[in-house]
């Protein structure tokens, strides 16, 4: 494998081809973005966030849901039953009988064979502690909802930063290696030309001829690669692969510079992870003063107005005059828990417990964050210092393979000496490319670190 493709881009390459190239099936017009472009695109078409969207819709009605409980509940319902065998019931025959012996007994039957009840039954709650601990979670969790679609942006917003760098960082290779091929291919024509003249040697033409195939080789991968790295690109931003897309920016519009990013103005609110925490806190706080509020007693309020009936005609039942009976009666229901086998004071305890590892999981979150930060940094620091370093040196290895092809064209240098700068010269653009892009991701990383990723303002 040349040296222009390291074990970076390799990983690329093996990553991007997993997405293949789709066919065009219809003209549509070229898409020209930028990074914000991308972004926005991509919060809005991106499958895991439109999920996170959902679930921020579904925790909205979850709020409706909870509230329902503490509205009026009506309900009525109607019964037909058939007896086909009656259940009886003994009773004196005396009743029946004064002249019947006391300890005789005739079966009775219990119902008629044909039975209606038509009820409209209302009820109302009046204080139940749970219900109010309960709405106040749901609407808590509707907040849990938001962060977790923050955080779906926050990581699609990572991915496609990340990849929308990479087209950018493919683009620049792809450039350079046309350069090089541009000036191998005029460097083996005047060798060739020296040859047929007598001022060089086979020898000279086939060195400058592998050095011209090698890059033609690489300016075909780089072609594919770019190609490839935009289709990442746009299954990052849900993007269908047949849309043709150009980016409208280039390497030189991505700021790089490390004053942009003050540490010491940080909260550690900025960062989703611990707004996702803090709620899930609450909402334990709230799991335990719910669990506290069962051992209230909880009233309610409730009505039930009927009709009923009973023939063993069945024709009678639609008899509403006569045979129906009206019935309807109110009061109030008081429910007093008394012993459940301590269950509640065991799921106050697993609160409790909860809440502590919660606040555990805070402050090793404030930690990590802090060590995340302080390594961000310091990668950032030191990859644009290696990307200077190494920008440097590929032009230094430029004017070396200029200085040296122009010496052994004027024939007071050798050959071989042009082609060793070559070969340097790509080998300081290959050192430039992996710089380049790790100062893009680190960059990334930084901005994540901060919790200022996105600016795009997420819609209401």
């Amino acid at each position: 494998m040349p040296k222009l493709l390291s074990n970076r881009w390799f990983y690329w390459s093996v990553l991007l081809v997993a997405f293949p190239f789709h066919l065009i099936m219809g003209q549509t017009a070229t898409l020209k973005f930028t990074l914000e472009n991308c972004l926005k695109y991509g919060f809005e078409n991106q499958a895991l966030v439109l999920n996170a969207h959902l679930d921020r819709e579904k925790a909205v009605a979850q709020i409706g849901e909870t509230r329902a409980d503490g509205l009026p509940q009506i309900n009525g319902d109607i019964e037909y039953s058939n007896y086909f065998i009656i259940q009886e019931v003994f009773f004196p025959t005396i009743i029946f009988d004064p002249s019947a012996p006391l300890d005789e007994f005739i079966p009775v039957p219990f119902s008629q064979k044909y039975n209606g009840v038509a009820n409209l039954t209302a009820s109302q709650m009046i204080f139940d502690g749970s219900y109010f601990v309960g709405l106040k979670a749901a609407r808590t969790f509707k907040e849990l909802m938001e962060k977790d679609y923050l955080k779906s942006r926050q990581d699609a917003a990572e991915l496609i930063t990340k990849a929308y760098y990479t087209v950018l960082v493919t683009q620049v290779a792809l450039d350079l290696i046309e350069n090089n091929y541009e000036r191998l291919d005029t460097l083996l024509t005047e060798t060739s030309l020296m040859y047929e003249n007598g001022f060089a040697e086979k020898i000279d033409v086939n060195r400058i001829q592998v050095e011209f195939n090698n890059t033609k080789t690489q300016m075909s991968t780089a072609r594919r690669s770019s190609g490839q790295a935009y289709n990442l690109l746009k299954f990052q931003m849900g993007m269908p692969l047949s849309q043709d897309l150009q980016l409208s920016e280039s390497i030189e519009d991505i700021a790089l510079e490390v004053h942009e990013y003050n540490l010491s103005n940080f909260n550690y609110r900025d960062r989703v992870e611990m707004g996702q925490l803090e709620v899930t806190r609450i909402l334990a706080e709230l799991e335990l003063k719910n669990n506290k509020a069962k051992y209230l007693p909880s009233l309610d309020a409730f009505a039930t107005l009927g009709s009923s009936t009973g023939s063993n005609n069945r024709s009678d039942i639609t008899n509403f005059d006569d045979l129906w009976l009206d019935y309807g009666f109110f009061g109030l229901r008081l429910n007093m828990p008394i012993f459940d086998g301590l269950r509640k004071s065991y799921l106050v305890q697993q609160n409790r417990i909860q809440l502590a590892q919660l606040d555990n999981e805070i402050r090793y979150m404030k930690y990590s964050i802090d060590l995340e930060q302080q390594q961000a940094n310091r990668d950032f620091a030191s990859s644009l210092e290696n990307l200077r370093t190494q920008e440097q040196n590929m032009k230094l290895a430029q004017e070396v393979f200029e200085v040296t092809s122009i010496k052994y064209q004027e024939g007071i240098g050798s050959n071989l000496e042009v082609v060793d700068a070559d070969g340097s010269f790509k080998d300081a653009q290959s050192n430039y490319f992996n710089a380049l892009y790790d100062v893009l991701i680190a960059k990334v990383d930084m901005q994540k670190a901060l919790g200022i990723l996105h600016t795009y303002t997420p819609e209401k």
